[in-house]
């Protein structure tokens, strides 16, 4: 027996366990410790694919119309592994107190984390195509179960993501079809062999229905409409894990068929004719217009939960960027955002849930002052936005660098001028988040709250020192990051403990880090010892544009945050650029609401099937299928 069926059965194990146990109170304590158990299987699987590169094989296999599918973990499925069992981790810890006690279905809560958790172990295991579907259903059906476990809002866009995840699944399919038929079997390296060997013209269809496909599970545009409302309304531990890391299975099947099954020199030479770009930069611009375009959709949220998901499409177009920059900068910088994105983000969904225990509402319009009240949620917020912001000394800001620079060295100016604008709006828009909940004025409905219990706020806080470890001790997360690099065959890149090595500029975070302790160190003294006289009084006490404040005249605004950007933007806004922006917002609208018609009606995947077939006769028509 193998450690990967070792890894398998104590997924199953968990799985068996909370459904006898889920419902009793040492549940989530059990589940956390089952969840340890497993990421100390991870942990003993490390040095086997260091020392070899090889994949770590389990000894379950069958036949399926002939082909032998079999599962093996290699360094890139063990990577994202390890993030899978740790979102779980938190997240059962985080259940496993008074959060969990006040809830009416922690039983099938348990369960589905546990199921979800089994299946993206099969996906990231998968060393074939069809295992890789089959894994592929798995997670998809798994992560369907945990979004309309409380039915609501949730249901309804789960509902809505199966259909899309359906005719995803049509397309992924109809690809391996196309493969399968020029390939010796389903494995990756006879598969890259067969697409290496196809017509330009069934190449460029592979490559449209694997990143349909997946891109569905990734959130990429157009396929994002569903994940925000999915995400943000499914319970707090289970969103915290969702966001972290359910998204992500998309970028891992991305990579591994782009990367591993076709390879960057196909899509390198899948040019389009009378214009500069291949199919790489294609999906790179895709990439990058999630980015903005979901970035500034954030900004506009009043609910933090809908921010903070909305902010986590975009990020995953900072990852597939990366990562299809294909250096060995971009790549580790695309897998280590992957990491670094889902310590912060489990910080601070579990923060908002923190919050909204206390006062029922993720509203940002009916929240302000907490931080007199929920100082540790503050602070876990507080260094979660930094990190999402991608600012020192949080570990977001190593991986975004790693990403700009690699942008910068492969000559792609306008794709890392996306990449800045979608950081001024990350910007912006994780300032509005932590000031609408945490500063300004308490209100008076508020002014009983209380901290959150040690079983919330000790995970919580533990996520918070995470990203300023490894934003510290950026090598710390790239070692782990080698060992997924060097499976997919992409040379390592120089690193050490405080970050990374390069011809062309090196950075060291731990030089960073301690000159900006040691400045604010000297602030805290020159501002405190130096400083004039001061006393604390009650918010009430206090007086703003000749005014004396009171519960009647708030001085915490928080509707419309962003008037004054608007105003001073506002005289750019002037004849064709009102009008094209007018035409472009009524076009995606009117997109956008038949796309979802047909998706609420039931019947874009016969559509969709229809087009695929229409598709696969025009592919053997060219030759493509025999």
């Amino acid at each position: 027996m193998s450690l990967l069926d070792i890894l398998f059965l104590g997924a199953l194990a968990v799985a068996l366990a909370m459904a006898l146990l889920g419902g009793t109170r040492p549940a989530g304590v059990i589940a956390t410790l089952s969840y340890a158990a497993l990421l100390a299987v991870l942990a003993l699987m490390e040095p086997l694919l260091a020392q070899s590169n090889a994949a770590i094989a389990s000894s379950v296999k069958f036949q399926i119309i002939g082909e032998e599918i079999g599962w093996s973990m290699n360094g890139l499925g063990w990577f994202f592994a390890l993030i899978t069992v740790a979102a779980a981790l938190f997240a059962s810890w985080f259940s496993s107190g008074q959060w969990g006690a006040v809830q009416y279905d922690m039983r099938r809560q348990h369960v589905l984390l546990a199921v979800n958790v089994f299946a993206m172990l099969v996906l990231l295991s998968s060393q074939d195509l069809l295992g890789l579907f089959i894994g592929w259903e798995l997670v998809s059906w798994a992560s369907f179960a945990m979004m309309t476990q409380r039915g609501g809002a949730a249901a309804r866009a789960a509902y809505r993501y199966i259909l899309y995840a359906l005719a995803g699944a049509m397309a992924v399919l109809a690809a391996i079809v196309i493969i399968r038929a020029h390939a010796a079997s389903f494995n990756f390296a006879d598969a890259r062999m067969a697409v290496a060997a196809l017509p330009s013209a069934t190449k460029w269809t592979v490559v449209a229905l694997l990143t349909a496909g997946f891109g569905v599970k990734m959130g990429l545009l157009p396929f994002h409409l569903w994940q925000a409302p999915a995400y943000s309304e499914t319970p707090g531990a289970s969103s915290a894990f969702l966001n972290a890391i359910s998204a992500r299975m998309g970028l891992y099947a991305l990579i591994v068929t782009l990367l591993q099954v076709i390879g960057t020199d196909v899509l390198t030479n899948l040019s389009v004719q009378f214009i500069w770009l291949d199919a790489r930069d294609i999906i790179m611009w895709l990439a990058a217009v999630t980015m903005v375009v979901a970035t500034f959709i954030a900004l506009m949220q009043t609910d933090a939960r809908l921010l903070l998901t909305w902010h986590g499409i975009g990020q995953g177009g900072y990852m597939l960027l990366g990562v299809l920059i294909a250096s060995p900068l971009g790549t580790a910088g695309g897998l280590m955002h992957v990491m670094n994105y889902g310590i912060y983000q489990a910080a601070l969904i579990l923060s908002v849930a923190s919050v909204m225990h206390r006062t029922g509402t993720s509203d940002l319009d009916r929240l302000g002052g907490l931080i007199t009240r929920m100082p540790l949620s503050y602070v876990t917020m507080l260094m979660g936005i930094i990190g999402l912001a991608g600012l020192p000394p949080m570990n977001g800001f190593v991986s975004k660098w790693m990403i700009y620079k690699s942008l910068l060295e492969g000559r792609e100016p306008l794709l890392l001028a996306l990449a800045f604008v979608t950081t001024l709006g990350t910007i912006l828009s994780v300032y509005k988040l932590i000031h609408n909940i945490f500063l300004g004025q308490l209100r008076q409905e508020h002014w009983e709250i209380r901290e959150a219990p040690l079983s919330m706020t000790v995970p919580m806080l533990l996520l918070g020192a995470i990203c300023f470890v490894t934003g510290a001790m950026p090598g710390l997360t790239l070692q782990l990051v080698d060992r997924a690099q060097a499976a997919i065959g992409v040379p390592l890149l120089a690193h050490h403990l405080g970050g990374v090595t390069l011809a062309t500029g090196s950075l060291n975070m731990l030089w960073v880090v301690g000159t900006m302790l040691a400045m604010m160190g000297m602030g805290a003294v020159i501002f405190y010892l130096l400083g004039g006289r001061h006393r604390a009084v009650h918010q009430y006490d206090n007086y703003a544009g000749g005014h004396f404040l009171s519960a009647d005249l708030r001085y915490h605004f928080s509707h419309e945050f962003y008037p004054g950007l608007a105003r001073v933007i506002g005289p750019w806004y002037r004849g064709w650029i009102v009008r094209a922006e007018a035409s472009l917002i009524r076009l995606s609208d009117i997109i956008g609401h038949a796309w979802r018609g047909s998706f609420d009606a039931g019947i874009t995947p016969l559509y969709v099937m229809a087009a695929l077939v229409a598709g696969l006769l025009w592919v053997r028509s060219a030759g493509g299928l025999p």
